[in-house]
């Protein structure tokens, strides 16, 4: 069996998290949309990327630190928010904001985490964002935001892009349901991993303590099915503007892929937007995040911030991704294999070596100072490697034109 120090890096931990997770359970964190197309396009995306290194420079103190949505950051890096985190191991959502204060980066927590919001703003001293889904009444909308004014929440990001639920097909061929049942689909997963069934049962299963209760109800599957038939299918950015008035701290957009989308951000006067195909789990076939960030950088011009959501396995993937121009990078997918592998220690650990990897990742190519860090660190596989300058638009390194 791994042994938590033979981990070193996202691949060892989903390995181990394969391992001891029933089936349903590790393809519910591994899987995507339809043919999963995007998902891998999310990560092998950063393989296109190379880094283009300095040498003579002074890297005897490497610099993270930047402010990002009104936090501040030793490490420019949010835990990206991932519900359910205790079915996957008891620590879930606290020891992951623990451990991402800790590292001196930001914490993102879903309205559909297990951990109530109030017990993460107690548990962590670090940064702490509130994910929000849209409900089609704002008197719930309100009724959240106002225990995320009252818990101290640094702000509030509106995710948009599930509107409709994507197609997981890994979901129905695994008989994934929440909660957790026996079904001629998943017996045999849950049988071979009584560890983790005496786990969950031993914790009294979970709820969603962020969800609306009907009528009092804390049944996980009441729970669920009212909060889908809650979501609002049409979010316009006059609502948007409402929300964030009413919230009066940094609000963000999660879930634009599109320059349009980007503008209309700017003019609705958004504090920030997360470039995000929520982990290729919704529209399969849209494009890597990584490729369409610098476009869309370029397009809003320093008017708002711009952060990447997908695709982050490396240290040096965190790199590429600010060198293209994002403000700081989303994690998710790593954390859940450590969380699930581990727990809070597994968690640590990865999040420590990811770290590390980032600065001397940075020292490597001669960058001191994150602040100093450009597309000129970078060329692009499709193009001759060549220098580009700061001012190279990503379609032009895509067609080759400045070959």
């Amino acid at each position: 069996m791994t042994q938590l120090n033979d981990c070193f890096n996202c691949q060892d931990f989903a390995r181990v998290a394969r391992r001891r997770l029933p089936g349903s359970l590790y393809h519910y964190i591994e899987g995507a949309a339809d043919d999963e197309l995007t998902a891998r396009a999310n990560v092998q995306a950063f393989e296109r990327y190379q880094l283009v290194p300095r040498q003579l420079r002074d890297i005897r103190a490497v610099d993270m630190r930047r402010r990002v949505f009104g936090c501040d950051l030793e490490w420019p890096v949010f835990m990206a928010p991932t519900g359910m985190s205790r079915l996957f191991h008891p620590d879930g959502e606290q020891a992951v904001a623990r451990e991402a204060a800790r590292m001196g980066a930001g914490y993102m927590l879903s309205t559909m985490a297990t951990s109530s919001l109030e017990e993460v703003a107690d548990g962590s001293v670090g940064p702490k964002i509130f994910q929000l889904y849209l409900l089609n009444d704002d008197g719930l909308n309100r009724a959240i935001i106002d225990r995320c004014k009252a818990a101290g929440y640094d702000a509030i990001c509106l995710t948009v892009d599930c509107v409709v639920a994507g197609n997981r097909e890994r979901d129905l061929r695994f008989g994934l349901t929440v909660p957790p049942q026996l079904n001629r689909r998943n017996i045999l997963s849950f049988v071979q991993k009584p560890l983790w069934g005496m786990r969950y049962l031993a914790h009294g299963g979970i709820t969603l303590p962020n969800v609306p209760t009907p009528n009092g109800s804390k049944s996980l599957g009441t729970l669920t099915s009212y909060f889908a038939q809650k979501m609002e299918q049409n979010i316009t950015w006059a609502r948007v503007e409402q929300l964030q008035q009413y919230w009066g701290k940094p609000f963000i957009i999660k879930g634009l892929q599109s320059v349009a989308d980007a503008r209309d951000a700017v003019v609705a006067g958004v504090s920030g937007i997360i470039v995000s195909n929520h982990g290729g789990r919704q529209l399969d076939g849209s494009p890597a995040v990584l490729d369409l960030i610098a476009d869309i950088v370029d397009a809003v011009d320093d008017q708002l911030e711009v952060v990447l959501d997908g695709g982050i396995r490396r240290g040096n993937h965190v790199v590429k991704a600010l060198a293209l121009g994002a403000r700081a990078c989303l994690i998710g997918r790593p954390y859940l294999y450590a969380l699930s592998a581990y727990g809070q220690p597994g968690v640590a650990r990865m999040l420590e070596l990811m770290r590390r990897e980032t600065e001397r990742t940075l020292a490597l190519i001669g960058v001191p100072h994150i602040d100093d860090l450009d597309r000129s660190a970078l060329t692009h596989l499709e193009s001759r490697p060549v220098y580009l300058s700061a001012s190279v638009p990503t379609g032009a390194l895509r067609s080759g034109a400045y070959s």
